[in-house]
């Protein structure tokens, strides 16, 4: 099934279209043609052809007879849906949700556009035996003549007829070019340059549509981890139903090997799930009860017994899925500027061959056949086809490597602005730190005393701080039986209160001090050892009873094992300043930019002067931020480029423009060299394509351009912009290593 239903809401009101996949789309250039002349029918004002993503966006009145005749002229086939198909049926039932496309559909015009590519390329071998065999001395002058032509109309008829047709209609673009070229080469005789032409023009589209084709499957295959049907528990029955259908609080079976169908809670089960497709970890994460999982992750052991708590639509993976397909088309401003420029370019190609055929012979009495030769490879220089691909490979190459990587770009503008990046601001907790307090420093005066107290009164508290001094508790005093407290009191904004053992006790924050009758020496010692923690940068929390202190616990986030790692990684990718930006108190912030090595740091700060710091740093080159909370998301949206955290809250993700879909930075250093990378290439791309045609275009000055350099000039340039493009899929992606078992390594 190639088609689904969405509903775009419009700022006037709403506007349904319909997506249909398009095959054989030749170029950008021509793509945006075509686009502009649907949306001259009737209905069709909001009609969208997306080259990258292939796909056509549509309002269900328009004609699509018109619609195909269109596409027709340029080669392209609209791919229609099998109503009584079973994909054309759950395409119904998730009307209204981009989401909802699976991998079949993302991928199903894949076959026919391989078959062709196969028939093309073979037509282009007998096109070029054909052309060989003419430079044989033994074959006759006329048997050349017409083993050219054969090899002309092989290679080159698709090309001629859609010039001609355009012709016709005064729209000139570069089949246009290409046709008055063929046809004006034929017409003086230079046959072997015609059949030159016609060949290499051919296999550049054939390389074109290659390029852009590997770079859709490559994406299309991150994709493949959409599952089509889960088996749900519902009145004790087991049955199988389509993803779309599932309900939050539906509880389902996942078996080995199976995919889970939406993001979701463990009920029952205890397994190792692969979460590659959401994360890019390779290393499949043990799952037990009550631990979340995602929609898309494979099931590699147990049964898994899990309650849905969201629809599949708004997974996790379906996230990804809309997101990605959104990123493909959405333009960059050099592929805009381009777009422009390409737009004017082709007439005025046209003006200057028509200009150099007719000046030199009118008013300086020049031959003919030689300007008319002059003016034929001028058409050719001029196709603008190179141009307008040094972009959308590169940048859909660049987007899916991110990917593979569990980097989520959300559109070709961001990556472009990920890869001039010279500062990158990051929040300092559930970023640069794990966002769970750990106990760092202990000062015991009485340890088993002190144990006894904190784990009676931490353990029937919600607090973080609490929870963090029960764990340490726990694993220092190895799991003894703790002494249930009586009278349990809440001190507000100070701790708690209890009967341990008949004796009034106390846990909570050195505001507890205030409430006990300590000895002056006692006083004195406490308050010694409380300033060394707090000049640490540490939260203290303090047991005692009534008469004495028991002892101090210094606690802090704790700092992520890849962070340091990960900066200095940053530094060496170009990143000249990185800087943390925290609410928390100076001391904590001093420790944490010491041990994570960030070049400056700024604490005590509110989520507006956050923004302000970020403004700041954005008056001195491209700056990006990084963060994970709610407070960030003001940060996220003021920066240059937003950062999010994966595992972040939902108002960060939404916000922000990339995504880091582990939960920790490691492979951010790897994104950026990709995008630096994709932008090198863009800027050799461009540069190679229009000074090869400036220089093409000077060699008419002196009459020394040839049809031959003219093809070279031309799909020379189309042919390297495209192999380049492709250059950012090769070679084999960092490994996303555990921060918990050993730092990430800096990788190229």
């Amino acid at each position: 099934m190639n088609t689904t239903l969405r509903n775009d809401q419009e700022l006037g009101g709403e506007s349904r279209r319909v997506e249909y996949r398009v095959q054989g789309l030749s170029c950008p250039n021509c793509t945006r043609e075509m686009q502009e002349e649907i949306q001259r029918l009737e209905h069709g004002q909001d009609a969208s052809l997306l080259y990258n993503s292939g796909r056509l966006l549509i309002n269900p009145a328009v004609d699509l007879q018109q619609v195909e005749r269109i596409l027709k002229g340029d080669g392209a086939t609209l791919i229609k849906p099998d109503p009584g198909s079973p994909d054309g049926a759950s395409a119904a039932a998730v009307a209204g949700s981009v989401e909802g496309r699976t991998a079949t559909e993302t991928g199903s015009a894949g076959e026919p556009e391989e078959h062709e590519s196969r028939l093309g390329l073979w037509l282009l071998v007998l096109a070029a035996v054909m052309y060989g065999v003419t430079f044989v001395p033994a074959v006759p002058g006329a048997v050349g003549i017409g083993l050219d032509l054969a090899a002309i109309a092989i290679s080159g008829y698709s090309t001629f007829l859609r010039g001609l047709r355009n012709l016709i209609r005064l729209k000139f673009n570069m089949d246009t070019l290409m046709t008055v070229a063929l046809t004006g080469a034929v017409i003086i005789g230079e046959w072997k340059e015609a059949t030159l032409v016609a060949i290499l023009f051919g296999l550049n589209e054939l390389l074109e549509g290659y390029g852009m084709s590997r770079a859709r499957r490559s994406l299309s295959a991150l994709l493949e981890a959409a599952p089509k049907e889960a088996v749900v528990v519902r009145d004790g029955r087991e049955s199988v139903v389509p993803i779309a259908q599932l309900k939050v609080a539906d509880v389902v079976l996942v078996r080995a090997g199976e995919k889970i169908p939406s993001d979701g809670t463990v009920l029952e089960g205890t397994s190792a799930v692969n979460e590659a497709a959401i994360t890019g970890e390779s290393i499949p994460v043990t799952k037990r009860p009550g631990q979340p999982v995602f929609g898309g992750s494979v099931n590699s052991e147990g049964l898994l017994r899990i309650r849905i708590d969201k629809p599949y639509e708004d997974s996790s993976l379906a996230k990804i899925m809309h997101l990605v397909q959104e990123a493909q088309d959405k333009k960059t401003p050099t592929e805009l500027f381009i777009d422009r420029f390409a737009k004017g370019y082709t007439p005025a190609i046209m003006i200057l061959a028509a200009l150099v055929i007719l000046v030199p012979p009118l008013l300086f009495g020049q031959p003919w056949m030689k300007w008319v030769y002059e003016g034929l490879a001028i058409l050719i220089v001029g196709c603008p086809c190179a141009l307008v691909l040094s972009s959308p490979i590169a940048l859909v190459s660049g987007m899916t490597r991110c990917a593979r990587l569990g980097v989520l770009v959300k559109g070709g503008v961001h990556l472009e602005q990920l890869g001039k990046v010279n500062a990158i601001a990051f929040d300092k907790t559930g970023t640069l730190t794990k966002g769970q307090p750990e106990v760092q420093r202990e000062i015991a005066y009485d340890p088993q005393r002190l144990y006894a107290v904190a784990a009676a009164l931490e353990s029937g508290s919600m607090h973080p701080l609490a929870a963090a001094v029960v764990r340490h508790v726990a694993a220092r005093s190895g799991g003894d039986e703790r002494p249930q407290p009586a009278g349990l009191v809440t001190l507000p904004g100070v701790g708690l209160s209890a009967e341990v053992d008949g004796v009034r006790c106390f846990v909570g924050s050195e505001a507890l001090l205030a409430q006990l009758s300590l000895g002056g020496e006692e006083q004195a010692r406490v308050a010694e050892d409380l300033a060394r923690l707090k000049s640490e940068g540490l939260t203290v929390v303090l047991a005692a009873e009534s008469a004495r202190v028991l002892g101090l616990f210094g606690l802090a986030d704790e700092l992520r094992p890849e962070a340091p790692d990960v900066v200095r990684a940053l530094h060496r990718a170009g990143v000249a300043r990185t800087v943390m930006l925290t609410g928390d108190h100076a001391a904590a912030a001093q420790g944490i930019a010491a041990r994570s090595g960030v070049t400056e740091w700024h604490a005590g700060l509110l989520p507006e002067q956050k923004v302000a710091h970020i403004q700041a740093l954005a008056g001195r080159g491209t700056v990006a931020m990084v963060g994970d909370g709610i407070n960030d998301a003001p940060a996220l949206a003021a920066a240059d480029l937003g950062i999010a955290m994966g595992q972040g809250t939902d108002s960060a993700v939404e916000t922000a423009d990339i995504v880091l879909m582990q939960d920790h930075l490691g492979q951010l250093p790897s994104a950026i060299r990709i995008a630096r990378r994709a932008g090198r290439i863009i800027a050799w791309n461009i540069g190679l394509s229009l000074s090869l045609k400036l220089i093409a275009l000077l060699l008419t000055i002196p009459g020394w351009l040839t049809l031959w350099i003219a093809v070279m000039s031309d799909m020379g340039a189309t042919i390297i912009v495209t192999l380049l493009g492709l250059t950012i899929l090769l070679g084999k992606d960092p490994k996303t290593l555990d921060p918990h078992v050993r730092p990430i390594k800096d990788s190229n």
